[in-house]
């Protein structure tokens, strides 16, 4: 699977997706992830791409021809199959395990991440098909979050993880929370390990594991439920 990141700051999504298993799945040829800067696209002097909203209001607003070209580019420098392009925007539909399930049947994403006041609406009308939000809150730009739908998506993707059972019994992805884990040692500080974890017997470790998880869910998660 291919991603490809339109942005201001292509450093920021450069070395957050160098590491561990996103890194070494990008080594293994899996999965590629590109970063281009949409700076390199404007045609003024200064390379600017920000502009003052029509109507007035704070802040710039970064313009359209420049993340236009650049998407154009991008398109045409990726190949074939299956794409999807991406805002990442606080408007967007709330992301969850189920659109990262969504997202890793394509064959490539291009992910367009805001900055400044946001991007000139054409932008999105035009180029994208679909927005989506990290959550409830508002970041200074789009790259954390794009960095967030790379990692949860690549997951997903076969021969990222070295367990396919790695992502079907993590939270979210049965409805649930996923259940308590621990380690040794297996007393510290007073605290032991649950018995049944110990005990060797599969069947009722499993049972436990449900359990916990539903209780898990039912106390802090319990919208997961419906």
């Amino acid at each position: 699977m291919r991603f490809d990141v339109m942005t201001l700051f292509p450093e920021m999504i450069d070395g957050i997706v160098s590491y561990s298993i996103i890194g070494r799945a990008q080594e293994k040829g899996i999965i590629e992830i590109h970063s281009h800067n949409i700076r390199d696209y404007s045609e003024d002097k200064h390379r600017r791409v920000d502009d003052t909203p029509c109507g007035g209001g704070m802040g710039m607003l970064m313009s359209i021809p420049p993340i236009d070209r650049c998407h154009d580019a991008v398109k045409k420098a990726g190949g074939q199959g299956r794409c999807r392009t991406v805002y990442m925007s606080p408007q967007g539909r709330v992301f969850n395990q189920k659109i990262a399930k969504e997202l890793s049947e394509y064959d490539r994403l291009i992910i367009l991440c805001g900055h400044y006041e946001g991007v000139d609406r054409r932008a999105v009308e035009m180029l994208c098909d679909d927005e989506i939000s990290v959550g409830d809150y508002v970041l200074t730009g789009g790259e954390l979050a794009a960095c967030v739908l790379i990692d949860s998506v690549s997951r997903l993707i076969k021969g990222v993880l070295s367990d396919e059972e790695c992502h079907e019994k993590e939270s979210f992805s049965d409805g649930l929370l996923e259940y308590p884990q621990y380690t040794r040692p297996i007393e510290y500080k007073g605290r032991r390990v649950p018995e049944v974890l110990l005990s060797g017997n599969h069947r009722k470790i499993e049972e436990w594991r449900r359990e916990t998880a539903y209780q898990l869910t039912e106390k802090n998660r319990p919208d997961l439920l419906k």
